[in-house]
This record gives structure tokens, C-alpha cells and sequence, in this order.
């Protein structure tokens, strides 16, 4: 393992008299597999639970109050389930207790879900839109602390939140471009015009 620090490349095409680089941070070679690592797990999580929910696999989804898994059945998303229900519904405690009961199960409240849960887990897997990936990541995982306050076993943190900020750290630190398809992503005219994607 080599610890000696490193500059990533630079990208050094201006648009429009901006310079779009990213990558004026040091970070060592373990460090940028270290965050590739966790993103791609982060990733894999996303998009885990988005195909738990789309096909009640039975971890998360599937299963009924005596443990019974009922794979491909009527919690699946595809047959009519909600992804959003049993927990907004039922599991929402706190100050936004109404607010989740009110919206849990509405067509809109799932796809959004849904589409964030896959959007997130591909970006995030691949390396690509690693900005946008990150602040969506964040804000679902503060939406999700928000269902039940105060946490269980800390006054204000838990996962949630550390797992908001962690993601914010990838996006910030550039963690698609090791192991991931984040350096040609940048590289595309689509990005090179709206640094905000990359």
C-alpha cells in the first residue's frame, strides 16, 4: 500500500470561462479504493432495496406478522404493494407522525420512492452523477430519520444521518472516479456544460 498523496488529474477545459474541475483535493490511492468501496456498497444497498420492493424478495418486503415470505406476491410493487406504507403508516413516530401517515401509500410518494431508490443505486454503483446521486442519497436518508423522532438510541443521531453525511463525503471527495465510470462521465459534453451532474 502506498501512502504517498496524490493529486488527481485535472480536467482543465473551461466552460463558458469556468474551470469545471473537481479534483483539486489530495487523496492517497487507499483512500480513493477506501471510498470507492463504500460507495459501490452504498450503491448495491439502493438498488437492493428498490428490487426487495419491486418484487418483495422477502427480506425487507415479503413477508408477512408470522414470518412467512411470500416472494413475488401482493407486496411486490409490480402487483399493486406500496414500498412506502408499512413504514410510513405504521412505523412513523414523532412530530411528522401525521404527515408520513397522511402520504404513506399514495401513488406519488411510491414512485418517487422508487425511482430514488434506483436513480441513487445505479448512480452510485457506477460512479456516475456523483453530485446529484449524493444530495438525493442525503435527503432521502434525513426524510427517513425524520419518520421516527427522536431516534431509538441517541437523542438526535443515528445511521441515517452518518449515512447522509457519508454520501456527501463521495460526492464531495469525487468517489466515482476510482473503480467507476466517474472520469469518462466528467468527460462527456453533457457534464462539461453542467458541472452539477458530474
Amino acid at each position: 500500500m502506498s501512502s504517498t498523496a496524490h493529486r488527481h488529474d485535472r480536467s482543465t477545459a473551461p466552460v463558458g470561462g469556468t474551470d469545471v474541475s473537481t479534483t483539486d483535493r489530495v487523496v492517497t490511492p487507499f483512500a480513493a479504493r477506501a471510498l470507492a468501496v463504500t460507495r459501490i456498497g452504498f450503491g448495491l444497498t439502493f438498488l437492493w432495496a428498490f428490487l426487495d420492493k419491486l418484487l418483495a424478495l422477502g427480506f425487507g418486503t415479503g413477508r408477512d406478522e408470522t414470518g412467512a415470505v411470500d416472494r413475488f406476491g401482493d407486496a411486490a410493487w409490480v402487483n399493486g404493494g406500496s414500498p412506502t406504507e408499512g413504514f410510513l403508516a405504521f412505523g412513523a413516530d414523532g412530530p411528522f407522525k401525521d404527515l408520513y401517515n397522511n402520504i404513506a401509500g399514495a401513488w406519488w410518494a411510491d414512485t418517487l420512492f422508487m425511482v430514488g431508490l434506483l436513480g441513487i443505486g445505479l448512480a452510485l454503483t457506477l460512479g456516475i452523477g456523483m453530485r446529484v446521486a449524493a444530495a438525493a442519497g442525503a435527503l432521502l436518508y434525513v426524510l427517513m430519520w425524520t419518520v421516527v423522532l427522536p431516534p431509538e438510541n441517541h437523542p438526535v443521531l443515528d445511521d441515517h444521518l452518518l449515512a447522509a453525511a457519508t454520501l456527501v463525503v463521495l460526492g464531495a471527495l469525487a468517489a466515482g472516479d476510482t473503480w467507476g465510470l466517474g472520469r469518462t462521465w466528467a468527460r462527456t459534453g453533457l457534464v462539461r456544460r453542467y458541472p452539477v451532474l458530474r
